[in-house]
């Protein structure tokens, strides 16, 4: 199975610097995830991951990475691995967003997208929880996210 957005992955990640032009292309259609300016570095059905550099600008007044700079990461994580799983009768949208500081997030983070349970083609709509774990370079999560993804069908 391919969708479209991971049949576009696969085609611009076997360019050089491929990775960083899908993330840009990302960021083009939903413009609010450049803040982070994301590199999504691994998406397959059912796992997407994406890491954001340790810049100033994501930075709060601490010098930690900024909570919504952790929960822009989430959620961009989480959107682009239920697009790219989900089949293409169905269509998706953020409903909610729990999430949980573990630890301070110093330094590069780098967020992984799963489903908590199988993606399903339905003729309802039903919600999909999706968890995000955010590490730091050290590999210690700082952070994680459930996010609750509402599926249902394309009209």
């Amino acid at each position: 199975m391919s969708t479209p957005l991971l049949s576009l992955y696969r085609k611009f990640t076997r360019w050089p610097a491929g990775h960083w032009l899908f993330s840009r292309a990302i960021c083009f259609k939903a413009p609010y995830f450049g803040t982070i300016a994301p590199r999504i570095v691994s998406l397959e059905p059912n796992r997407c991951e994406v890491r954001i550099a340790d810049r100033r600008r994501v930075h709060n007044h601490i010098g930690t990475v900024h909570a919504i700079a952790l929960c822009n990461l989430a959620e961009l994580a989480a959107g682009v691995m239920t697009d790219a799983t989900l089949p293409a009768s169905m269509r998706w949208i953020p409903k909610g967003m729990t999430v949980e500081y573990l630890k301070k997030a110093t330094g590069a983070m780098h967020g992984v997208a799963t489903p908590e349970v199988p993606v399903v083609e339905s003729t309802s709509g039903y919600e999909l929880p999706v968890t995000v774990i955010v590490k730091n370079d050290a590999g210690e999560a700082v952070f994680r996210a459930s996010i609750a993804m509402w599926v249902s069908p394309r009209k």
